[in-house]
């Protein structure tokens, strides 16, 4: 009997999915950025930017960051022979990430441009990356926020500050002076304090002039491989604020114990350690007993390089949802034209560019730091930013990769990596609570800033009748100081909102403004995104929002 003869059949045939995302700038086809950036001074980077936003939508970026996040960092403390080594091995794809980032200047443009609004420009830098990979984000930070620091000790900033501003990337294990380029990290928290940092109990033994031998044990200590860490330690006066090079001025080893590393929700590109210091040769940094002090005004800029990271995160979330909606057909018409789906993309739309606009705002104040009414204004903002951009980060992230259904739910998706970076930001720096409590601190030591902040709000609310009811129920708010710490959350959040609100109402087209407005403020919303009055005009908004180019 003959075989049968078997037709060839077409069983796996690839309909109705989204065309690769990418190509084109991230920089020139976000008009909100574009607008804040030049508005608040910084509209010269654009030759950077575009570059940099390029760089951001390419192919070779979303490969770089799926290698480097799948390839996590790995660990040996000995070789071969039993000798104490303490590396940590990346994929290349880290290092071609981080060659990329500190080429760009993403680390070093707000100290090297000598012109006005060298900080504006820098955060665009940085919201431009954190559209692509966030991992890298820690190591560059901290390194930007450690020239500040060094500058308390002359010597120290002579021999660091040419390297950390240095564009390039210098992984070799060289002593500082040595080296093309360099990065810090840091190692603050213990495990019996977390936050609280006047639990440590690392010791530093003075070893004279500015010189000190730490005993202890960190329990996270991010970015291990970098060449100098900024840490805490008690000296004899107190508290304070060193820097453990990484190797010795000889070239050997500066004792530094790399106990494991942790297995982090995310970030996973970026190595944190756990360590230990063993007769570890360290720098001071600031005087004796000023350590909290001294590392405070770090954070204060690590704070603000968090906010700008948050809004950039948001701005691909949502790029990510809008391309797939604009492409993706069900039940007969393309997502992006059902009025549902246009609700919940527009309602992300509005705290995306909210976000933005704040985080450019408080840029421009770090600009202008020798006007007091600006300083002030950023001592306050900073925190209350931070607070908001984390809580806020997350829900959004959830709500885009929904957009996505499954497909943003598995590791392939860029979403997949967002969603899972989206809460360390709210951890890292101080969680909402030690947040809180950073305002209602610089409320009470420079009453100014409550000043400054109301005088921020006050063009917008003189024409906004819904802001100026709000601005006066804050008033309120803060004059009840008898419960204020328990209200902490709450009075945090509706700054963020006033602030934003303004901005809004100031910059955005009139039916952006007033849809923030109505439902941000004013309680014409649900719970969720995606619950705008019927009245708002979705489809505009989407088109403001749509990536051009």
């Amino acid at each position: 009997m003959d075989a049968p003869t078997l037709k060839p059949r077409v069983t796996h045939e690839v309909a109705n999915q989204p065309p690769p995302f990418g190509g084109g700038s991230a920089w020139a086809g976000d008009a909100v950025l574009r607008a804040a950036v030049a508005r608040e001074g910084g509209g010269w980077v654009e030759p950077r930017a575009q570059a940099l936003g390029e760089l951001v939508q390419s192919g070779r970026m979303l490969e770089l960051a799926e290698q480097a996040n799948r390839h996590t960092p790995e660990l040996r403390t000995h070789d071969r022979h039993g000798h104490r080594i303490d590396a940590v091995d990346y994929h290349p794809a880290y290092h071609e990430l981080m060659s990329a980032a500190f080429g760009a200047g993403l680390h070093s443009l707000a100290w090297t441009a000598a012109r006005d609004g060298a900080f504006v420009a820098r955060a665009a830098l940085n919201y431009l990356w954190n559209q692509g990979e966030n991992g890298i984000a820690c190591p560059v930070t901290m390194t930007f926020a450690a020239v500040h620091v060094l500058r308390k000790e002359p010597a120290l900033a002579l021999e660091w500050e040419p390297r950390l501003v240095a564009e390039a990337y210098d992984p070799r294990p060289l002593p500082v002076v040595e080296k093309r380029a360099a990065t810090v990290g840091m190692a603050m928290t213990e495990k019996q304090g977390g936050s609280d940092l006047r639990a440590n109990t690392t010791r530093a033994e003075h070893a004279g002039g500015g010189d000190y031998l730490l005993t202890g044990h960190k329990w996270f200590c991010s970015a291990p491989m970098s060449d100098g860490f900024l840490t805490l330690a008690r000296t004899e006066g107190g508290l304070s604020c060193l820097l453990v090079p990484r190797r010795l001025p000889d070239g050997t080893r500066n004792p530094f114990l790399i106990q494991r590393l942790k297995d982090k929700v995310g970030n996973r590109s970026n190595a944190s350690a756990e360590i230990e210091y063993d007769g570890t040769w360290a720098r001071r940094v600031g005087a004796e007993g000023r350590g909290i002090a001294t590392i405070i005004e770090m954070a204060h800029l690590t704070r603000f390089d968090i906010v700008v990271a948050n809004a950039g995160m948001m701005r691909a979330a949502l790029a990510q949802a809008l391309h797939h909606c604009e492409h993706r057909t069900a039940f007969g018409r393309r997502l992006v034209e059902q009025p549902l789906m246009q609700n919940v993309l527009a309602d992300l739309a509005l705290e995306w560019e909210a976000a933005t606009l704040l985080a450019f705002r408080l840029a421009r104040a770090f600009d202008r730091q020798a006007d007091e009414r600006e300083r002030l204004l950023a001592r306050i903002v900073t925190p209350v930013a931070k607070y908001w951009a984390c809580k806020r980060i997350n829900a959004f992230a959830v709500e885009a990769m929904e957009c996505l259904g499954g497909s943003g739910y598995v590791e392939e998706s860029p979403l997949a990596r967002l969603y899972r970076e989206a809460p360390v930001n709210g951890i890292w720096e101080g969680s909402g609570n030690v947040i809180s409590l950073d305002v209602l601190r610089s409320i009470e030591k420079e009453p100014g800033c409550v000043d400054a902040f109301f005088a921020e709000l006050a063009d917008a609310a003189a024409v906004e009748p819904r802001l100026a009811r709000l601005a006066d129920a804050l008033k309120a708010e803060l004059a009840d100081v008898g419960t204020l710490e328990v209200r902490a959350r709450r009075v945090v959040e509706e700054m963020a909102v006033a602030m934003q609100a303004a901005l809004m109402a100031r910059h955005a087209a009139p039916a952006a403004a007033d849809a923030f407005i109505a439902t941000r403020l004013e309680g014409d919303w649900g719970a969720c995104f995606g619950t705008l009055p019927a009245r708002v005009d979705c489809g505009y908004l989407l088109d403001r929002a749509r990536p051009r180019g």
